[in-house]
């Protein structure tokens, strides 16, 4: 059932080539990039990417992927890699303190770097916690130089931030309550990311701020310039003799502490490690090598297709699904991961799950990866994939970075259709994932393409209205906005606020305008179809004529979220007259991404029901209320 050739999948990026594999950290398997480049250098220097922690890391990928690419122009090959747990790597015991096996991950990498590469000299880049990683990990992996970023230097102060992150977190539908906690005493649950007790316990010990040994010999400090923190540590560098640069540079925000769909690399900081790195020992480059084998590496020039065992849960290792990454389209520009189910398994199912926003192929808080390798385990096929331009995909020419709705979007999902069918024979497919992952489904479906299910979480769009989408109202914030004015009707503050000024006017009388406009065309639209009369943009009629096809459709929203209210406008009767044809779930306590642990077990089940069961057997979902079922 492998669906790839001995050769490691190869993925251009202008600069050189990244190469996607797996190596072993411990009795675990890591997911990395190796970045190479595209003159090979002499064994001198490389450079190992420690990433930053949870919802941090999601809004930094494809800045971390910036920074690989940006090295390897200057003839350093980088590795970057998800520790234990985290991305695409292996599982984590739950108990398990996460700072000393990333420490041990971390060193890992390192050894990994040095066998592909041969360098002799590496340098660790640390983003925040990842920077405080690279600096616990740097003397006993035995670096030469690390380069961190904003970095975390005292645990009880990072702690401080994630506990104000928990009361309210900045990024709409991040929102964490009071009472959230992983399991687990002391934990920590933040924007859908876990901290064990462990973990906790030593971040609370940890201080590095007055360093007793130096890290490496050099180290480049690049601190965030509105709220500078590692000034003093980095004069500390020196007095022990490190040669140490110093940096306080904007673009910090931007990079990690912002959606990922409006995140932005920063190109001063990108500046600031390319006057750096050269400086270093063991960092200029040899002229081009003749063969082919130096470009693959010294030590093993040809490897294996790389692989992720999923042993556990009772299944011997002989049965066991495993993980792979896979290349897509005629020019392998397209990346994702590959669940495969044991190898001799007789049906032919398979699940592609896209882009969640801009969020990369792991899904908000992973759930992308805990879905896949829990229906692996059933039987399925599962591709979770980044469109052209997001995550680890490449970017079409003449494009932008970070599209949630790009043009060829369902290009890139017939391409991954092929795929299954092509590759694993899948007979029947489920397509969809979390909000424009959700539309895009929706989208492949009304266009013909061959799906059997569809699994939509929170859309927030359903139809493509050129003038709505580019307004600055858009109908689900319509939606929001309506419902939340209507609570503040009964809120002194907010009649005080409005008597005194400070309350945009016009800004609610246009909200109120466009939902009594979107009202008004879905009532046209269901007075038309009802004497079978297609007008544009008809939601309904688009699910009669796909569930009359076969598809089964499936909705699954945080109770509150806009999509709701926007599925019962624009949807109209059709939504009702599907039957069973059509299930839409309500999650009650759940934000839009599903940040809460709860929540998201509760999201886990209520697809795995509607993936499991036969169609004519309603599930017994804890927790999940339906509101259009059979017979509803």
């Amino acid at each position: 059932m492998s669906a790839e050739p001995s050769d490691l999948p190869r993925l251009a990026t202008g600069a050189g080539s990244a190469v996607p594999l797996y190596f072993d950290s411990a009795a675990h398997r890591l997911f990395a990039w190796l970045h190479r480049p595209a003159v090979p250098a002499a064994p001198g220097l490389g450079m190992v990417i420690c990433k930053p922690f949870g919802y941090e890391a999601l809004c930094a990928h494809r800045s971390v992927r910036a920074f690989a690419e940006a090295a390897v122009e200057l003839g350093v090959p980088t590795l970057r890699f998800d520790y234990r747990g985290t991305g695409d790597s292996a599982d984590i015991e739950p108990a398990a303190d996460q700072i000393d096996v990333w420490r041990q991950d971390v060193a890992a990498a390192v050894s990994e770097l040095r066998r592909q590469t041969g360098v002799q000299r590496v340098c660790l880049l640390g983003f925040r916690l990842g920077a405080l990683l690279a600096l616990l990990a740097g003397a006993s992996a035995a670096v030469n130089a690390v380069m961190v970023v904003a970095p975390v230097l005292s645990g009880r102060r990072y702690l401080r931030e994630l506990r104000t992150t928990l009361l309210a977190a900045a990024e709409p539908g991040t929102l964490i309550h009071k009472d959230s906690q992983a399991p687990g005493v002391g934990s920590m649950e933040v924007s859908g990311f876990s901290l064990s007790a462990a973990t906790v316990a030593h971040l609370s010990q940890l201080d590095l701020s007055a360093p007793a040994q130096p890290p490496a010999s050099d180290v480049l400090v690049i601190d965030r310039d509105d709220l500078p923190g590692a000034r003093g540590w980095s004069e500390s560098l020196a007095r022990l003799g490190v040669r140490t640069r110093y940096v306080a540079l904007p673009g910090f925000v931007e990079m990690i502490m912002t959606a990922p769909h409006t995140a932005v690399t920063p190109q001063s900081m990108l500046a600031a490690m390319r006057d750096w790195l050269p400086s270093l020992p063991g960092a200029s480059s040899a002229p081009p090598a003749d063969d082919d084998a130096a470009h693959l590496g010294r030590a093993h020039p040809r490897l294996p297709a790389p692989l992720l065992p999923l042993a556990g849960d009772g299944y011997p290792s002989d049965m066991a699904p495993s993980e792979r990454p896979v290349l897509l389209g005629a020019e392998r520009s397209l990346f994702g991961i590959i669940t495969e189910p044991a190898a001799d398994e007789p049906r032919r199912r398979a699940v592609i799950l896209l882009n969640a926003g801009a969020t990369y192929h792991i899904g908000s808080g992973r759930v992308y990866v805990s879905l896949a390798r829990r229906w692996a385990r059933r039987g399925y096929v599962v591709l979770r994939m980044d469109l052209a331009g997001l995550g680890d995909s490449a970017t079409r020419p003449g494009q932008p970075d970070n599209e949630v709705f790009p043009p060829a979007a369902l290009e890139d999902v017939r391409t991954a259709l092929d795929f299954v069918a092509r590759h694993y024979d899948a007979r029947e497919v489920a397509l969809g994932g979390l909000c424009s992952a959700a539309y895009h489904a929706l989208r492949a479906a009304v266009a013909g393409l061959p799906v059997n299910r569809l699994l939509m979480v929170n859309p927030q769009n359903f139809v493509w209205d050129e003038d709505q989408m580019s307004s600055d109202l858009p109908p689900a914030e319509v939606v929001r906005n309506v419902g939340g004015y209507r609570e503040r009707v009964f809120s002194a503050a907010a009649w005080k606020r409005l008597l005194g000024g400070q309350v945009n006017v016009w800004h609610i009388v246009r909200v109120y305008l466009h939902r009594v406009r979107i009202a008004v065309e879905s009532a046209a639209r269901n007075a038309a179809r009802a004497l079978h009369i297609r007008l544009p943009h008809d939601l309904g009629s688009e699910l009669e004529e796909i569930a009359a096809r076969g598809i089964r459709v499936v909705f699954v929203f945080a109770r509150g979220d806009p999509g709701v209210e926007l599925l019962r406008i624009q949807g109209g009767s059709a939504v009702r007259r599907l039957g069973d044809r059509c299930h839409v779930h309500i999650v009650d306590s759940a934000d839009h991404t599903f940040t809460q642990s709860r929540a998201r077990a509760v999201l886990e089940q209520t697809l795995s029901d509607e993936l499991f069961v036969r169609h004519d057997e309603v599930a017994d979902t804890a927790g999940a209320r339906p509101v259009a079922r059979a017979g509803s």
